[in-house]
């Protein structure tokens, strides 16, 4: 049972955690870091790296999703972002950037700008296309809003993950005007596995999980001083306790199903690779990075950052953020690097403190134990 703080007469909150008030707590047994493992896999597709990215233009272009690839990652496309709209997207975020440069405000009039022009069919299909034809495994992200009428698209052009993703995102997404999207009946007319989220709670993953999704996102990518989601809608989501209740309903709905294992993603509040540690201790089997692959050579946006909840048209959620370019992306992702912060490296770091705890896969280290600051 989660602690019940009373706040005021007769008003209780739950008690929750953030990454940044745990420990990982060392056992009595270390290992070598050569004799670690961070694969994972998800249905069919197995990855070197618990990594898939955060699905923003800012980080992932067709290329840069190759090369993630390539690097052992998932690179996801955003199908609603400015690839699937505007045929010379290179000069779209080149303008973004420069007015961002200006004034970060100019920059996310300018995202909803470029955001209303229409979903191009061809140029989606090519972005998707240019991914499969490299080799690696091609992923999308589409909303709840829009998943009905984009993902033919994408099936026909031939994506293997389909990632359905909002701020919040439920079993029945209800919208005035417009057919109600029942994620089981959509999951269970598609022959690709999905991913769906972000939940906050027990009972929400547990609910997604029963759609028949393949994988849960806990979370929705908030970073501080990108994501104002806090500030405009006042909702917030704890990482730490919210990957450990989703991770709680796997192991019940794994029960429940018999056998059936659902992967838990953690999207947000990891500002450094030790907090990419404490996701994956909490229970997460991959974490979804955002800003920190902005700060890569290769990244679309040379430095800027933002999420899609940057482009609604009327509420946006993100801002548009500068972050320090640091170095290539294989070097972001596994070194070496001279950066003691925690922001280069990050899956070097995941498997030393793998080693240093004494476990061998990231399985086995969700079972690592944990301590709470003060």
């Amino acid at each position: 049972m989660r602690d019940q703080v009373e706040i005021g007469a007769g008003r209780t909150a739950t008690r929750a955690y953030e990454f940044y008030d745990l420990d990982i707590v060392p056992s009595r047994r270390t290992r070598s870091s050569r004799d670690v493992s961070t694969a994972w896999q998800i249905d069919a597709y197995r990855f070197d790296i618990p990594l898939v990215t955060h699905p923003t233009d800012a980080t992932v272009s067709p290329e840069t999703a190759i090369r993630i690839g390539r690097l052992g990652g998932l690179g996801v496309l955003n199908a609603e972002g400015i690839w699937a709209r505007h045929a010379e997207p290179e000069k779209a975020i080149a303008r973004l950037a420069e007015a961002a440069t200006e004034d970060p405000a100019k920059a996310v009039g300018l995202l909803q700008e470029l955001h209303a022009a229409p979903i191009q069919e061809n140029l989606l299909t090519e972005a998707v296309r240019t991914v499969r034809e490299a080799g690696v495994t091609v992923a999308a992200r589409v909303s709840p809003q829009h998943a009905a009428e984009v993902t033919p698209m994408l099936l026909a052009a031939g994506v293997e993950l389909l990632v359905v993703q909002g701020t919040i995102v439920s079993a029945e997404h209800v919208s005035a005007g417009r057919q109600p999207l029942n994620l089981k009946d959509f999951i269970g007319d598609l022959d690709v596995p999905v991913i769906a989220g972000g939940v906050s709670d027990y009972r929400t993953a547990m609910h997604l999980m029963r759609t028949g999704a393949a994988g849960v996102i806990v979370g929705y990518g908030e970073l501080t001083g990108v994501t104002t989601t806090g500030d405009v809608l006042g909702i917030g989501i704890p990482m730490a306790t919210a990957v450990a209740e989703a991770a709680a309903a796997r192991r019940d709905y794994l029960d429940e199903t018999g056998g059936r294992y659902v992967h838990v993603l953690a999207d947000g509040s990891m500002d450094s690779s030790g907090d990419i540690a404490k996701a994956i201790a909490c229970g997460a089997d991959a974490v979804m990075l955002g800003a920190q692959l902005a700060a890569a050579d290769e990244a679309p946006a040379s430095g800027w950052y933002w999420t899609p909840s940057a482009a609604h048209p009327s509420m946006p959620r993100s801002g548009v953020c500068r972050t320090d370019r640091l170095a290539p992306l294989e070097q972001l992702l596994y070194g070496p690097t001279t950066d003691p912060s925690g922001d280069s490296n990050l899956f070097g770091a995941l498997r030393r403190a793998m080693a240093k705890t004494g476990y061998s896969d990231l399985k086995e280290f969700q079972k690592v134990g944990l301590a709470v600051r003060g």
